[in-house]
């Protein structure tokens, strides 16, 4: 549960056999996002076309040093 904002969300991690992986992907009951977690601003970071082939419409969000605070005290 995503106890600041009272919401119930399942958590996940993404692999595939050929190595492409997600940090997290976390699915409430209207949406589902996954997470990239860098630790640098300038680090590439993309999600592989497997991920949005099989996941449409899933909002992906690259998380660094500069942004981190938001994800984790969102407003």
């Amino acid at each position: 549960m995503l106890s600041n904002q009272e919401k119930e969300a399942d958590h996940y991690f993404w692999r595939t056999t050929q190595q492409q992986e997600i940090d997290l992907i976390e699915e409430t009951a209207d949406r589902m996002s996954a997470y990239e977690f860098k630790w640098s601003k300038n680090a590439r970071a993309r999600f592989s076309s497997t991920f949005t082939t099989n996941y449409p419409g899933t909002d992906g969000t690259v998380i660094t040093p500069d942004n981190m605070e938001d994800f984790l005290i969102p407003e």
